[in-house]
């Protein structure tokens, strides 16, 4: 992500684009040995929701994705151009996930999109959109070819 390829749909702010770059960072970088770097990125009270859960609080974010990336081989994103509109931020992402108990961890491509909140350099509200199909049903072992197929004859 560059500063250029933004789409800035009313008044942003140096301080949020500042805060989105450290974010994709973190999201590159994150893995078991840093989840306390989290801190560095979203506020105390951080408000998060994904398909699985809603978390309220640092510690609690802490505690889930800690759990989450327990069993993480490797877990990159391609970010693309984030939508800013003030403080609010949407950001459409592929996650590239290679987990031990996914696909007996050959990767996993998910299609998503994280929607922040950003005030004071922090995010302090994060919303992740996503097909869980797609990460985990399509890749369970019979369910998975069902759904596939499923998909194949529904599009």
């Amino acid at each position: 992500m560059s500063t250029a390829s933004v789409i800035d749909m009313g008044k942003g702010s140096a301080s949020v684009t500042e805060t989105l770059t450290r974010f994709t960072r973190l999201f590159n970088n994150l893995s078991s040995a840093n989840i306390r770097d989290i801190a560095d990125v979203y506020s105390d009270d951080v408000t998060f929701q994904d398909p699985f859960c809603k978390v309220e609080g640092i510690g609690e974010l802490t505690e889930y994705f800690t759990g989450a990336y327990e069993n993480v081989i490797s877990c990159q994103f391609d970010f693309g151009d984030p939508v800013i509109n003030g403080r609010h931020v949407c950001i459409p992402w592929i996650m590239r996930l290679r987990h031990k108990r996914i696909r007996n961890g050959h990767q996993v491509n998910v299609d998503g999109i994280s929607q922040l909140t950003i005030h004071g350099g922090r995010v302090t509200g994060h919303r992740d959109y996503f097909d869980v199909g797609q990460l985990l049903y399509e890749n369970l072992p019979f369910l998975g070819k069902a759904i596939r197929w499923i998909r194949s004859k529904a599009g």
